[in-house]
């Protein structure tokens, strides 16, 4: 039985699947690895290829669209490995990517996820945006990253380089978790759709007791932006109304509740911002981010009784106040 089992979600993504499943499989296939396509009811022509072209690849057929998390869910229910990576259909695996994660969490049972540095596909000196050297969440429960604070975009020099640091959130974009602590918690929360479900997830595993970590000595390189592009109204969105519902749920009620007042306030500077750049179809996405916010909260009744997620490394600082008021490019630690 192998340890290991990476997990490509497709969905009618042929030509990505053309693009990087070669190297894929040729750098993750081995006696300890096995590469898997999970397929979400694609109606192309991408099980047919990959049959074709990589028998070697192994496929879980879903029956329709689950979108990211469910779908997710329902393969890594079948897949049968101790260790799981989460693998964007848009990312390029250079050899060796996986060895350094999987020794890492053998060595570490308190980890529960971890990713590698996540690079730019199109720049490879610089990080990419979904992920950079690891996630944070600041004082407002807004993401940011080693090496990437909201629109501003490092160049890897080795600054996040060493020992594997410890984070709030490692990126679904290539994401290595503990295939029974997944399942244990539920996995990804299908409500969320897309976008943030892994901080959400990554979140729960640190109210579990477990770390998050990210690691320097393995490095991927992905695209972004191959479903949904920055700046797309259906993005917004889905990044705005989950990342209210991942504070409303993994904080204590009363913090929670504070920090959500705040957040309001905070997300209609961002509101104005995008009526000021005469963006109205983002600005409509803030509004019905919150009016959906409302509606879908109600589905959580169960609440952590300790605030974990306010003691973390990044959550003392404010990110907005760092990039658009004091006009920094990087929150270092």
């Amino acid at each position: 039985m192998k340890s290991l089992g990476v997990i490509i979600l497709n969905w009618n993504g042929e030509e990505l699947l053309k693009k990087f499943i070669p190297t894929a499989s040729k750098y993750t296939v081995s006696p300890e690895a096995d590469l898997i396509v999970a397929d979400n009811g694609s109606t192309d022509n991408s099980v047919a290829w990959i049959r074709e072209n990589h028998p070697e690849v192994k496929l879980i057929l879903l029956d329709k669209n689950y979108g990211f998390s469910e779908g997710y869910n329902r393969a890594i229910r079948e897949a049968q490995y101790d260790y799981v990576v989460l693998l964007n259909s848009d990312v390029e695996v250079p050899p060796g990517w996986w060895q350094p994660l999987l020794t890492f969490m053998q060595k570490n049972p308190d980890v529960g996820a971890a990713q590698p540095k996540i690079m730019s596909y199109h720049d490879r000196k610089k990080f990419e945006y979904a992920g950079a050297a690891g996630g944070y969440l600041d004082s407002l429960g807004y993401p940011y990253c080693r090496g990437r604070l909201f629109d501003s975009i490092e160049e890897d020099r080795g600054q996040y380089d060493g020992a594997p640091a410890e984070i709030t959130w490692a990126s679904g974009a290539c994401l290595m978790t503990r295939r029974e602590l997944y399942l244990r918690l539920g996995g990804l929360d299908p409500l969320f759709f897309a976008h943030m479900e892994e901080i959400d997830l990554c979140c729960r595993m640190i109210n579990a007791g477990y770390r998050i970590c990210a690691l320097s000595d393995s490095a991927v390189y992905h695209v972004g932006g191959a479903s949904l592009e920055q700046g797309n109204p259906k993005k917004t969105y889905l990044n705005f109304r989950n990342n209210l519902l991942l504070i409303h749920k993994n904080l204590p009620r009363k913090t929670g509740k504070r920090k959500l007042f705040i957040r309001r306030l905070a997300d209609s500077l961002a509101f104005l911002m995008f009526v000021g750049k005469l963006d109205f179809a983002n600005a409509r996405a803030v509004i019905r981010a919150h009016k959906d916010f409302r509606k879908m909260r109600k589905e959580y009744t169960d609440f952590p009784i300790r605030d974990t997620l306010s003691h973390l490394p990044g959550a003392e600082k404010s990110a907005i106040l760092e990039r658009y008021l004091k006009r920094r490019k990087s929150i270092t630690h």
